[in-house]
């Protein structure tokens, strides 16, 4: 056959006979074609069942939360932060159960959170099988929460989801970069009230810090305008943020005159002012400690000193006991102190003995929020975590007869003090002016018939030296009687400074230059004085005490003074706070 037989063959396998051929022929051409036909069907069964129909994602589904995976993540993540760009400034995130630290570039600190719906998406499963790619789907699918102007989201971390919010800067040159770390190991199913309340916290942050660069504000009250305030937007929006959320708990137990009580009519007045206006609130205290943003420790320390210590023993330990006995009992009747090591917790006093009081129990001192008369830098008063508030020598509980004074252009004396020798300051005041010059009106003991108060509407420097400790009621008269403040102290910080910008409205003279204070308020120009003088004026405001509360008075800004060191701290369910 050779060359010709070969060709009958493979005609034979693709071409039809036109003769007839013999059996064994055409049994033989129909094995081959079968043997050719079969692998081919086997192998496209086998592909289609083994490759999905979309092979990309089933590829990252199945990688565990590798460097891979997380890169596909990011270009995933990226589409969201591209659809979200045009109508949000900055998304809102509540971190379901641990509340990380975040700082920007500028040194400022914020945090995110998740909402309601997105703590499904981060939290449901702690195991590592979940990849970053299911999370981040996830988060796609549920994330409607749309508050600012701009978000871009990436994944950089296998472990933990690690989201970059690029937002509004605090100011026109610096960009805020803030890390969010959300780990999934920490797993809950249903958000508890802490979560909702650091959210809440959260996204009054995330205001107050855009409140900067946005326009001003309205208010039928007070706008807070002008340069005696570090931020006036930002105070703004933070106390209109105060009121809108903020509240506080006061604990119940305890009973009068120690807790719940306290003076109402001395230098120590704030002390049973601030307590009976917080009892009666309805505003800001509520019933529920679970809503609560802060737990107030309603004793008095003044009463304490009243009732508890005896001043024939010199003991203090009366006193202390009694403060680690209350904190004891709110300890063991409420999961509170113990969660947060009474961070989230404040106390208020305005007597002198304020700050020993506090030392009482480590955590009060080191972690409670201490809202002191004596703000003393000297004697451990933190200004980053306690408050100042100012010490008001309230006769009655008007102000009727303690405002007021003549125009800037019509006060005469120079500069005016009238008080006791006491405290280290005073005698050095007094040696270098008392009735030494027309023009320093410094006296120990006012002459007869000479009002203290009519001394201060005709004066324009008003001089505030400490006494035996920093504060002085004389700062407050002054600014309730047009009088510019002249502040004579050592590591003393002043009231509201958080807020206000003293500078601008008052003078402060260091004790080595008490003999040269003539010539420092010589030196102030007229023009200059009248704008002081003016801005006294403005924030007395804050400082003036009515009875109801009036917004922005020295209540509301107690409160307001609380409600910033409370933004500063995060408190997580496993008992830890977290300061920003």
């Amino acid at each position: 056959m050779g060359r010709d037989g070969n060709k009958s063959c493979f005609a034979c396998c693709f071409s039809t006979p036109t003769t007839s051929s013999s059996s064994s022929s055409s049994s033989s051409s129909a094995i081959k074609l079968l043997f050719f036909i079969v692998p081919l069907i086997l192998v496209s069964f086998i592909v289609f069942v083994l490759v999905p129909r979309n092979s990309t994602w089933a590829l990252i589904y199945s990688l565990p939360p590798s460097t891979s995976a997380v890169a596909a993540a990011a270009n995933s993540s990226e589409k969201l932060g591209a659809s979200v760009y045009a109508e949000s400034s900055q998304q809102v995130l509540d971190l379901p159960s641990r509340v990380v630290k975040t700082v920007d570039v500028g040194g400022s600190s914020g945090e995110a959170t998740l909402s309601d719906s997105d703590e499904v998406a981060v939290n449901r499963s702690a195991s590592p099988q979940l990849s970053a790619v299911e999370a981040v789907t996830k988060f796609q699918e549920l994330n409607e929460t749309k508050e600012y102007s701009s978000l871009n989201t990436s994944i950089t971390d296998s472990d933990n989801l690690n989201i970059t919010i690029n937002g509004t800067p605090n100011n026109a040159t610096t960009s805020s970069n803030e890390t969010i770390a959300l780990p999934l190991k920490h797993n809950r199913q249903v958000r508890t009230k802490l979560d909702k309340v650091e959210a809440g916290l959260q996204r009054a942050r995330s205001a107050i810090r855009e409140a900067k660069n946005g326009s001003q504000l309205r208010d039928p009250d007070h706008v807070p305008v002008g340069p005696m305030y570090w931020d006036a937007k930002a105070f703004h929006r933070s106390y209109l943020e105060m009121e809108k959320q903020f509240k506080v708990f006061v604990y119940k137990e305890g009973e009068p005159p120690v807790f719940h009580d306290g003076p109402c009519k001395s230098i120590y007045s704030m002390e049973g002012n601030f307590i009976y206006k917080l009892d009666v609130d309805t505003k800001f205290q509520t019933k529920d400690p679970q809503k609560a943003q802060v737990f107030y420790l309603p004793f008095s320390v003044a009463k304490m000193v009243r009732f508890v210590y005896s001043r024939d023993s010199r003991d203090f330990s009366p006193i202390r006991r009694t403060v680690v006995d209350y904190i004891n009992l709110v300890a063991q009747k409420y999961p509170y102190w113990n969660r947060s090591h009474g961070a989230d917790h404040f106390m208020l006093a305005c007597h002198d003995w304020g700050p020993e009081a506090s030392f009482s129990l480590p955590y009060l001192e080191k972690n409670s929020i201490r809202a002191l008369c004596n703000a003393n830098t000297s004697e451990r008063f933190n200004p980053v975590k306690d408050v100042s508030i100012p010490e008001i020598n309230l006769i009655t509980d008007k102000l009727t007869g303690l405002m007021g004074g003549p125009s800037a252009s019509r006060r005469q004396i120079l500069a005016f003090f009238a008080g006791g020798v006491h405290g280290p300051i005073r005698p050095v005041l007094l040696e270098h002016w008392e009735d030494k010059d027309e023009d320093i009106k410094v006296h120990k003991y006012l002459p007869r018939g000479v009002n203290y108060y009519d001394m201060m509407r005709n004066s324009k420097y008003c001089i505030c030296p400490s006494g035996y400790e920093v504060a002085s009621p004389r700062i407050v008269e002054a600014l309730y009687n047009g009088c510019v403040p002249v502040l004579i102290s050592k590591s003393y910080v002043a009231p509201f400074s958080d807020v206000l910008r003293w500078k601008s409205f008052s003078v402060t003279v260091s004790v080595d230059d008490i003999p040269k204070l003539k010539e420092i308020l010589m030196n102030i120009s007229t023009r200059q004085y009248i704008r002081m003088q003016r801005r006294v004026l403005q924030v007395r405001r804050h400082f003036e005490f009515n009875s109801p509360p009036k917004r922005y008075d020295v209540f509301h800004m107690i409160l307001h003074s609380v409600w910033l060191r409370r933004l500063n701290v995060r408190i997580t369910d496993d008992h830890g706070a977290v300061a920003n």
